[in-house]
């Protein structure tokens, strides 16, 4: 079974939440203290063997274009000012190996639209969807890694989901699923966004995917919903029919960094682990409960 070497990054949305921080910075480029959000979902990408990055993009999204360029004039000063630290940062940004890719979707048409505008570069290939706002924390193994390894096992594409409280599935797509004899979670069916009381669990799909190619079939077949929109859950319930999805429960923490409190509380978490920070910020917050 071949690895995934693309990864595709929907990141066109207006990120309204958070303005007027938003309004000419996109939400992905919100730092999680030295980092945004879109070079952790890189590096997560680049673990599970992404070689290739696929972008798409909206209008005023230039800055993260510019993120994954090379700033030569940022360099200079930096080796000339000796700071050999925050050169290699710099530099280390985006390795060599990687490469990326910019695609516009011109209207704001859902999530399932801004996947199928990257057709044209994924081809024919089994590919990870990861949305940057997801942050999932796991130190050992990112979750692109995880579903990589049930994929390369199974060749199903793979979904990752999470137990949510019952009363929070119309946040969420929501799968029923069916345990089978290797311990995977087939998906039976899938709803976008169920009232509690018609949801037929509380397993949410959260910001990461990996679809086989057939997933751009059902999009182009996929009728655009409320507010024209053309809804990747609509298309992975087409896709059932016809191929083995699995569900993984991942393993890491996520953080809902699309809303304020779970921004805010990645942003706390991880700086409590940052190497440089983490001892003199906890005694920050230390001094500031008591």
């Amino acid at each position: 079974m071949a690895k995934i070497r693309k990864a595709v990054f929907p990141v066109a949305g207006l990120g309204t939440r958070f303005l007027p921080a938003t309004k000419a910075s996109p939400k992905e480029m919100l730092p999680v203290v030295d980092k945004p959000l879109i070079q952790y979902a890189a590096e997560e990408a680049e673990a599970g063997g992404a070689d290739q990055l696929v972008f798409v993009t909206g209008r005023h999204k230039r800055s993260i274009e510019d993120h994954f360029d090379k700033a030569k004039e940022l360099e200079l000063e930096l080796e000339a000012a000796g700071k050999t630290k925050l050169l290699n940062i710099v530099r280390t940004v985006l390795p060599a190996s990687v490469s990326c890719i910019y695609l516009r979707q011109p209207e704001a048409l859902g999530l399932g639209h801004a996947v199928l505008c990257a057709k044209p570069v994924v081809g024919n290939e089994a590919f990870a969807i990861i949305l940057a706002d997801d942050l999932i924390r796991n130190d050992a193994k990112g979750v692109v890694e995880q579903m990589a390894e049930v994929h390369e096992r199974t060749g199903a594409s793979v979904l990752s989901v999470e137990e949510v409280p019952p009363n929070e599935t119309d946040k969420y797509g929501i799968v029923e699923t069916e345990e089978q004899s290797d311990g995977t979670l087939r998906v039976t069916s899938i709803v976008e966004k169920p009232a509690p009381e018609d949801a037929p669990s509380n397993l949410a799909v959260v910001g990461r995917y990996l679809l086989t190619p057939r997933i751009f079939d059902m999009l182009e077949q996929t009728k655009p919903g409320a507010g024209g929109e053309i809804q990747l859950t609509d298309a992975i319930a087409a896709l059932l029919k016809e191929e083995t999805v699995i569900a993984h429960r991942f393993e890491g923490k996520r953080y809902d960094c699309g809303s304020k409190e779970g921004y805010l509380e990645a942003t706390v978490e991880y700086a409590l682990a940052h190497p440089d920070l983490g001892e003199s910020f906890r005694a920050y917050l230390k001094d500031l409960v008591l």
